[in-house]
């Protein structure tokens, strides 16, 4: 199950500079996971200082 990323997100890029197969990329406002690259491994919501990446 792929992670996505809340409206909670900050744009602040600390999940896509930690991301290891790069489906994080900056959106409309907020950073996006792409599902079909995420490997599920949870750098993201390790990373992220609010909490906004979540398991989809």
């Amino acid at each position: 199950m792929a992670y996505k990323i809340t409206d909670a997100c900050i744009s602040c890029g600390a999940c896509a500079a930690d991301c290891p197969v790069s489906a994080i990329t900056e959106g409309d406002g907020q950073y996006v996971i792409d599902a079909d690259t995420c490997i599920d491994c949870g750098n993201c919501a390790e990373t992220c200082p609010v909490g906004a990446p979540v398991e989809a």
